[in-house]
Order: structure tokens, then C-alpha cells, then sequence
């Protein structure tokens, strides 16, 4: 289901439509930042990673996910057992970091 909006509903507080979720083996979310604001979008990026988290039957431990402006990349997962969010502090620009980027991409997927 790659790239298509997926609207998912788990309570009425947490409703709403996925940018781009990506599914194989791994789960993989990837939000958009509005207005290129990184934070917001990694505050929204762990809500959706607790929704999902809720929303999907999966034996998988970790969910990954990404917030972009679509030149910078931010990862995050949230570990399903212990309920908590992780935030990588580093921050992958395209072109520069386009190698570091994939294979980090590719990982996950993997």
C-alpha cells in the first residue's frame, strides 16, 4: 500500500489519514513537515506511530517512521513493548546525505 492515504480511526481523539505508509515485513511511516517545522512534524509522527501502533495486528516490535520536508530527513520508532518514542537526533539532507539516507531506508524496509 505504498503511497496511497490510508484514513485510520482508533478513538476520537486519534483519527485521521496517513501521509505514506509503507508495509512489508516492517512498517514504515513517513510524515510530512508542515511549513518545513521538524518538531511539530515529530510530535506528530509519534502520535501517529502510537495510532498505528493500535490500528494494525502485527507481531512486529518496532515501528519506524520519518518526517521530511523532502530535502531533510528525521527518523523516530516507537518500541511497542515498552511504550516509548525515540527521536535520532541526526538529520539527513538531500543530495548530501542521499547515500546514508538509502541505506538507512533500504534497513528498515529490509
Amino acid at each position: 500500500m505504498a503511497g496511497t492515504i490510508k484514513k485510520f480511526l482508533v478513538s476520537h481523539q486519534l483519527k485521521g489519514s496517513l501521509d505514506y505508509l509503507l508495509q512489508n515485513q516492517q512498517t514504515f511511516l513517513v510524515i510530512e513537515a508542515k511549513n518545513e517545522d521538524l518538531e511539530r512534524g515529530f510530535v506528530q509522527l509519534a502520535i501517529e506511530l502510537i495510532a498505528l501502533d493500535q490500528w494494525i495486528e502485527s507481531d512486529q516490535t518496532i515501528l519506524h517512521g520519518a518526517i521530511s520536508t523532502g530535502n531533510i530527513w528525521q527518523f523516530g520508532q516507537f518500541d511497542r513493548q515498552s511504550r516509548q518514542v525515540t527521536q535520532d537526533i541526526d538529520l539527513y539532507r538531500v543530495p548530501a546525505d542521499l547515500d546514508n539516507l538509502l541505506r538507512i531506508l533500504v534497513t528498515i524496509l529490509e
